[in-house]
């Protein structure tokens, strides 16, 4: 593949990763605004019991404060309202709650001890900041710059618009005595918020659309730069070269540096940047085909020839830095094309035709048995094709027994300058049992993998009828 359709293929899995920013955002906005308002149509966050022994309880710069200047028409839009209900745990007592100009609570409120809330964490804990003095303030309902205000026993409701300008939010008693204990909730609404979900699904959407085109553009023109993948014969035609549909093949460069395994991780870390973008473009593109295959029975080739490249580079940048065995100190190419000359290589048969009903299961349910062996095989590695974290696809160095056995393989390099033979024929049949797995459930084959270690860097040649 020439260097601009990697180029383009990594800009569509870019604005495909954006993409599925995008919907997802929308898609738990839309969730949220479906499930978890009330019949007011508020999202409540109930507030730890707020407990102060001076005279107020006021909102910090970060919680129901906004700088002035957004324009009106942006306000109308958002239509952004606040509702705060307080509830004092001592009955006969009664609450003060308001919102007001910050400039005219800080004037109000000069010289009088008060507790300002910080920080506000998910569980609902509040974090305070003394503020000493040793005023006594007028009761707060006698002010006249409330914008909002509720007083009395019981459960207090205040409802406010918001509105362009500084504002700060007020608790106190409703004689102004120090000594608050109430249980207060706090209720946002806008009813911009469903238009904006369903916007941004829509944009999600539209770009996801976008981006996968780029990408199975830039991948069928990889089909005519490039030799395809061999094709399954027609019968009556001469025998397969390989027995199964995956052909995985390596050797041992000799010499191999005793110590340059230490840092070929690091090394290999351009390829490993790229990966990721590929292994997007591959996901997105074998969705694509499941598709095509459901409707047509056929693998569209340009994709086909695309993903096995995919597979390919992944299968030399593995063997050279990490789980493919560290078998070479040749650099990986750049390129999703076949490098003859370099000792490690991987091919997978064009299926002539594909089982549309196959597409529905073998990916997930016929692959179970399969998954769990790799499980095994793989560790927390296996995530690399089919995690659903960065975490949990990091690579195939970061567990299992390949990992171990590289490992191992690697520690007897480096004391003795020689690569186990015996052990590396069995890394290299357990990376071939992988590349199967990944090629039946990438839907590129409905040969399912057999449940058989195939040691050695050579793959068995089938053997005649």
């Amino acid at each position: 593949m020439k260097p601009v359709r990697i180029v383009v293929v990594v800009i569509g899995a870019l604005l495909a990763l954006v993409a599925l920013v995008l919907f997802i955002s929308g898609a738990v906005l839309a969730v949220g605004y479906a499930t978890e308002r009330d019949d007011g149509g508020y999202f409540d966050a109930t507030l730890d019991r707020l407990a102060t022994a001076t005279a107020a309880i006021t909102t910090g710069e970060a919680d129901l404060r906004a700088d002035p200047g957004p324009p009106d028409r942006v306000l109308d839009f958002v239509d952004f309202s606040v509702r705060i209900k307080a509830t004092s745990i001592d009955p006969g007592s009664e609450l003060f709650i308001g919102i007001g100009p910050e400039a005219d609570v800080e004037a109000y409120l000069s010289g009088v001890a008060r507790d300002e809330i910080r920080d506000v964490d998910p569980d609902g804990d509040v974090e305070y900041r003394g503020i000493a003095g040793s005023e006594t303030p007028a009761p707060p309902a006698e002010q006249g710059f409330w914008v909002a205000s509720a007083t009395g026993s019981g459960t207090q409701e205040l409802v406010w618009e918001f509105s362009e300008g500084t504002w700060a939010a007020v608790l106190m008693n409703a004689d102004a005595s120090p000594g608050i204990l109430a249980e207060v909730t706090v209720g946002v609404r806008s009813g911009a918020l469903l238009p904006v979900a369903i916007s941004i699904l829509f944009l999600g959407a539209l770009l996801l659309v976008v981006s996968v085109a780029i990408i199975v553009v830039a991948a069928r023109g990889h089909a005519a730069e490039a030799a395809p993948s061999r094709d399954v014969p027609e019968v009556g035609e001469a025998p397969l070269v390989s027995a199964e549909p995956v052909r995985l093949e390596a050797s041992i460069d000799s010499p191999l540096s005793q110590w340059l395994w230490l840092v070929k991780w690091f090394l290999a870390i351009p390829h490993f940047i790229v990966l990721v973008f590929l292994w997007i473009a591959f996901v997105l593109l074998t969705l694509v085909s499941g598709v095509a295959i459901l409707f047509t029975g056929r693998y569209p080739r340009g994709i086909f020839d695309f993903n096995v490249g995919v597979l390919r580079w992944s299968w030399r940048v593995l063997f050279y830095a990490s789980s493919g065995g560290l078998g070479t100190d040749r650099y990986p190419p750049f390129t999703t094309d076949q490098v003859a000359d370099y000792p490690a290589t991987l091919d997978v048969l064009y299926p002539a035709k594909l089982s549309r009903g196959l597409v529905l299961v073998k990916w997930w349910l016929l692959a179970i048995p399969h998954y769990l062996v790799l499980a095994f095989i793989a560790g927390g590695g296996a995530g690399w094709w089919w995690g659903d974290s960065w975490r949990s696809g990091a690579g195939l160095w970061s567990g299992g027994l390949v990992a171990l056995l590289v490992l191992i393989a690697a520690v007897v390099l480096l004391f003795t300058g020689r690569y186990p033979r015996p052990l590396f024929d069995l890394i290299i049949g357990l990376n071939r049992w992988v590349f199967r797995v990944i090629a039946y459930t990438s839907l590129m084959t409905d040969r399912y993998p057999p449940f058989r270690l195939d040691q050695g860097g050579h793959e068995r040649e089938p053997t005649d009828a």
